[in-house]
């Protein structure tokens, strides 16, 4: 099984160097996991094992875990937070979900409010999106200068290079869905009245630039995925196989860092509770 986990992390992670088209890239994910069932069971496990590392790295209290979550609507990252991270102890893990930027946040540098939610030692973090909002949005809706943006994807791997540097392990997983399937579950938003609520009539005006935020996509992926903070493109129109990609990826990079319980100064032996 380590073979095959190191040839899927080999697969779906992008190469600094490598061109990106993601019309030519598999968001079905056919191949990667044999059976659905066996490969749900198996998530499972992960999780569980997941939370046993994580519960390492919380006593150890030396590094910590970055998990950055980007895709277009509907593309899963709650699903994926749910599935890898379902039995993690909320004491060691923290999500933070970026929407528009406040009043107070946009008085600041774009990287000020996400520098603040970076985890801190002993815990894992995940964002919901991210700081790569700042230039997927505005080269998608043209809002800034393309000069400006290009000199944001420099500062973002410089930001990044800081974090791993100071003991933060950075991944980012891309949930790569094809349109057709957006399509479909934002159709389902609209005739399930469960999901209604989920629903937003701004999704539609990012689907019309569908092709924009692809281009936009690919650039960061090609100008910001490096040996320290790797980009991962994960095929996400089956939730299953998304899943269990991110999970396999997250749990051989804890593996990796292998925290360890630390050693008291003192001996359990010295001790009695009466």
């Amino acid at each position: 099984m380590a073979n095959q986990v190191r040839e899927l992390i080999e697969k779906l992670r992008v190469k600094p160097g490598d061109k990106v088209k993601l019309k030519a890239s598999d968001a079905d994910g056919d191949g990667l996991f044999k059976d659905e069932a066996d490969t749900k069971a198996e998530t499972l496990k992960i999780a569980a094992q997941v939370n046993e590392l994580q519960d390492r790295l919380y006593a150890e209290r030396q590094r910590s875990l970055l998990v950055v979550l980007q895709g277009m609507d509907t593309s899963g990252k709650d699903g994926t937070i749910r599935s890898v991270f379902n039995t993690t102890g909320p004491i060691g893990i923290a999500v933070t979900a970026f929407g528009r930027p406040s009043e107070r946040e946009l008085a600041h540098d774009y990287l000020w409010r996400v520098h603040a939610a970076c985890p801190r030692r002993g815990t894992i973090g995940i964002f919901n999106r991210s700081h790569y909002e700042d230039v997927l949005v505005p080269r998608a809706h043209k809002l800034l200068p393309k000069s400006t943006i290009d000199e944001r994807y420099g500062q973002i791997n410089a930001f990044e290079k800081m974090l791993t540097e100071n003991g933060t392990v950075v991944l980012k997983f891309m949930l790569h869905i094809s349109a057709d399937k957006q399509a479909e579950r934002l159709q389902e938003r609209l005739d399930e009245r469960e999901k209604n609520w989920k629903f937003n009539p701004a999704d539609l005006e990012d689907r019309a630039l569908w092709e924009d935020f692809e281009e936009a996509y690919e650039t960061l992926l090609e100008k910001c995925s490096t040996e320290e903070a790797p980009w991962y493109v994960i095929p996400a129109d089956h939730k299953w196989v998304r899943n269990a990609a991110v999970g396999h990826i997250v749990k051989a990079t804890l593996e990796d860092m292998d925290p360890k319980y630390p050693k008291p100064d003192w001996k359990p032996s010295d001790f009695k509770v009466v």
